[in-house]
């Protein structure tokens, strides 16, 4: 049989097996054959898509990695299963394109080239806006892309000829031609609004660009006004109070009926402020009274646009109190409690809860705390555009995978708010807009001159990035050109990625695609996957410390392992958990394979000689063909579903348990004891069967099987090899009721020798009375059970239930076991279940620890106490029947 490493036992062999020699080497080096590999595949141009092909298209454009970044376990669980598309899409006959690049990355990337501008002792101003967008693209050219490098080691089949950068000059033109597009039908405008600002970053954000987290605060309730009049208000901001301009209640709270209307005094600035009523407020949260800053924050903002408030910005953009007086030019933290002192001297401060922890939101890029502020930024108008995106989904011209997540798709489309699209970067794309000297506002096109002479100014402002890359689907493939790739790959197959960024990407594309196309939507099916999570379930970080490095594994597994890993745990939507344990079992299949088809090809597999006709092949070379039938139609379905990780379970199953540890050893029978004919006709059987097996493998693990398959065959790649059919023909109902007989007796032989404590490999006589299956010979082969002897005499049995009735397994185990040793084994492994049994009811007999424990801890031991006394009556039984010393 098999060892746990994946070694195929080839000790099963007489003196007749056919030995023949192989090109393959003893173990397979995924170190020294990978790259070579890669690099012989994209010099041959297997990847290469052409576009002027009548093959049917399939396209996938990848999800644009970030020019800073390099491979993590997210993008490797992505890529593998966009590769595995790709790779089966091209054997069955499609013309395929894969499309890579990069996302130029604005926040990200200015602040890494900052950073290393003040490790100079410089700054960005230092060399104004020109040198350092030069200073950025040199450090494009130098550092930045090397995820590219790191997506070959996988093996991602992408297409390098067209190698995209969301600033290159087409796609710079595309992003230019929408925004023209979009400001002339009035999509686009300039606004003052209440943004998402970093004090880090020094730009606007938009709200998928900020991450809420809980943290820690105070909740202080300030006293406005005095005697009747009085109002009190909870803050977890005082220092925005400096910016207050009204004070709102709901217009049906009672409590404060009397008060709408009039003024009350804002401490610390003896300024007077109106009470509003509006429905925006909650009465029943705290006293029912909020203080409206419309300058920084949203809500607010809102409040005040319906009231006509002043809007009284009180902090610059590095987050500095700009009011005149005491605080002014203080950080918003330290005058935080500067404030509240103040108010706290004044006796104005009613009650200070602390700590109070609340929702604040933190730049996704460098996690600072956002400050809500007014600003004039640009907007998309999204209304429109949402709804066009929402239809094509409901419509069923996108489909979404998982269904199921197709409500958090049409939460987002249908209540979008406008998206703020102008950042105050220098990297990217400038916002195409003039500004003249007489207040003239002037958008230019990707072919219009922009308007010269003096007083006119560019607007300073860069696009969101996810402007930019909303575009990729069309973008990469030449629009706003007419092209070939445009008419051959447009819309795109699929679209594959996490369901994280589901809004900030996945939408964004759908609002331009369907817009800018005439209502062709950007990709046919949208594939969402989960997150990567350590073996615990818990989100990976490095503060953490359990972060999985995908380039680890490749170095430690090869890159086939980490692929087949991530395969297997690729449900649509779900998260998965990751171990190392889980990589070195895929290695261990890969070493199962490569040793299944060496000892074929050793043993004369060849495809070469065409299969046998049902009638000329044995039972159990119809057993294994019919069950690869069903896999082949069960890998397509799946597939076709998106079903990842059914795909890869389905394949391991067959190819680690009905070929390797079933078929590999009724084979040998066949192999070594039958005649000219049965021999040729099991190599026929195995090189065909194996040669099946690698091509459905080869997506998820496309090195060791190209390796595999080239020297079973001599075929020139599985790259461009065909994708396989089902066998017809060779299905045999009768032949899978006797091979699931076989598999049962010997499962059965098998445990009854581990619990009679026989060595794997000792060979016992034996008699096996009432079998007629006609596989007697692979049975004894399999459990290493001899022939009976003249003398036999039994002194151990067993009865097997079969379909074909009862089989008694005689066995004469007179001299196998070390009876001492065994019983004092037994004995030991007794005394072991005796105090687990203890221990477990002791435990379910404690009232008070059954009252406290979670259910799921109670139910795992009770289990315990019954596998343990299960274990106390098998282990009595093994003693009671064990000869006398």
């Amino acid at each position: 049989m098999t060892r746990r490493d994946g070694f195929v036992d080839l000790s099963i062999v007489t003196e007749n097996a056919p030995q023949q020699t192989t090109d393959l080497p003893g173990a397979w080096d995924p170190a020294a054959e990978e790259a070579p590999m890669y690099d012989r595949w994209v010099a041959a141009g297997y990847f290469t898509a052409d576009a002027s092909s009548e093959k049917p298209p399939f396209s996938i454009v990848l999800p644009p990695p970030n020019v800073t970044g390099s491979l993590h376990m997210g993008h490797a669980l992505n890529h593998t299963l966009m590769d595995a598309m790709s790779r089966r899409r091209r054997m069955q006959g499609y013309e395929v394109l894969w499309l890579p690049g990069m996302d130029h990355a604005g926040i990200a990337t200015q602040n890494v080239v900052e950073r290393q501008l003040a490790g100079e002792g410089l700054s960005r101003h230092d060399l104004g806006r020109e040198k350092f967008v030069e200073r950025v693209w040199e450090w494009k050219a130098e550092y930045g892309g090397k995820i590219l490098g790191q997506m070959k080691r996988l093996g991602d089949g992408v297409d390098w000829s067209r190698e995209r950068f969301t600033m290159d000059e087409n796609l710079s033109k595309a992003v230019q031609t929408v925004f023209k597009n979009f400001f002339d039908e009035g999509l686009i405008y300039r606004a003052e609004r209440i943004i998402n600002w970093c004090p880090r970053c020094q730009t606007a954000l938009s709200d998928i660009e900020v991450d809420h987290n809980d943290d820690d605060g105070e909740l202080v309730s300030i006293r406005y006004g005095d005697g009747a009049n009085a109002i009190v208000v909870a803050t977890t901001r005082a220092e925005t109070m400096l910016g207050d301009t009204a004070v709102a209640v709901h217009p049906d709270d009672e409590r404060y009926a009397h008060l709408v209307g009039t003024e009350v005094e804002l401490p610390l600035t003896g300024r007077r402020i109106p009470i509003v009523a509006d429905k925006h407020v909650d009465p029943e949260f705290g006293t029912g009274a909020v203080k409206v800053t419309p300058a920084h924050d949203p809500n607010d903002f809102e409040i005040g646009r319906r009231h006509d408030l002043p809007m009284l910005t009180i902090m610059n953009e590095r987050a500095e109190i700009t009011v005149k007086g005491p605080f002014e030019g203080l950080d918003r933290f330290e005058a935080r409690p500067a404030v509240v002192a103040a108010l706290r001297e004044l006796g104005r401060i009613v009650a200070e809860k602390r700590p109070y922890v609340h929702a604040v939101g933190h730049c996704s890029r460098c996690d600072t705390v956002v400050e809500p502020r007014l600003s004039l930024q640009w907007w998309v108008k999204v209304e429109e555009l949402a709804r066009l995106a929402g239809d094509a989904v409901r419509d069923g011209r996108t489909k979404i995978h998982p269904p199921e997540l197709g409500k958090r798709y049409f939460d987002w489309v249908d209540n979008m708010h406008d998206w703020t699209i102008s950042r105050q970067l220098w990297w990217g794309h400038r916002i195409p807009v003039f500004y003249g000297p007489d207040g003239e506002v002037v958008c230019v096109g990707p072919d219009e001159q922009p308007p010269t002479g003096e007083g006119w100014t560019q607007d300073p402002d860069v696009l969101d990035t996810w402007f930019s890359s909303g575009l990729w689907p069309m973008s990469t493939l030449g629009w706003p050109s007419s092209s070939e790739d445009l008419a051959k790959f447009y819309p795109t197959s699929v679209l594959s990625t996490g369901y994280d960024i589901l809004f900030f990407w996945v939408v964004r594309m759908m609002m331009f695609g369907v817009h800018q196309m005439d209502g062709v939507q950007p990709f046919d099916h949208v594939y969402l996957h989960g997150l990567i999570r350590d073996a615990q379930g818990k989100k990976m970080s490095k503060s953490r410390g359990n972060v999985i490095d995908p380039l680890e594994w490749m170095d430690a597994y090869g890159a086939d392992a980490t692929r087949f890993t991530l395969a297997r745990g690729a449900n649509p939507g779900a998260d998965m958990a990751l171990a190392d344990e889980w990589a070195a079992g895929s290695r261990n299949f890969c070493t199962k394979l490569w040793n299944a088809t060496k000892f074929a090809m050793m043993n004369g597999a060849s495809v070469a000689a065409p299969l046998p006709s049902s009638s000329e092949l044995t039972e159990s070379d119809r057993w294994i063909l019919g069950r690869l039938s069903a896999l082949v139609s069960e890998v397509d379905g799946l597939f076709e579903d998106f079903q990842f990780a059914k795909v890869a379970g389905a394949l391991y199953q067959f190819t680690w348990n009905e070929l390797c540890d079933w078929y590999l050893e009724l084979a040998k029978v066949q192999l070594y004891q039958g005649d000219d004919a049965r021999v040729s006709s099991t190599r026929a059987v195995l090189g065909h069967v194996l040669d099946t097996v690698l091509r459905l493998l080869h997506p998820f693990i496309p090195f060791i099987t190209e390796k595999l398959w080239t020297a079973l065959t001599g075929g020139e790649s599985l790259v461009i090899a065909a994708w396989p059919a089902p066998f017809e023909g060779y299905a045999d109902s009768s032949a899978d009721a006797r091979i699931a007989d076989v598999q049962k007796l010997v499962t059965e032989i098998r445990r009854f020798r581990a619990d009679q404590g026989l060595k794997p490999g000792q060979k016992v006589a034996s008699r096996l009375a009432g079998y007629t299956g006609g596989h007697e010979e692979a049975i004894r082969s399999l459990v290493r059970l001899t022939a009976p002897s003249d003398e036999f005499a039994a002194s151990a049995s067993l009865e097997v239930a079969l379909a074909d009735g009862v089989v008694t397994v005689e066995l004469d185990l007179s001299g196998t076991v070390d009876v001492a040793a065994e019983r004092k084994r037994l004995e030991k492994d007794l005394a072991a279940a005796r105090k687990e049994l203890t221990q477990t009811e002791a435990k379910l007999g404690n009232e008070a620890f059954i009252a406290k424990a979670p259910e799921q801890v109670v139910d795992k031991i009770k289990v315990r106490k019954e596998t343990a006394a299960s274990d106390i009556d098998r282990i009595t039984s093994r003693l009671a029947a064990l000869p006398a010393s």
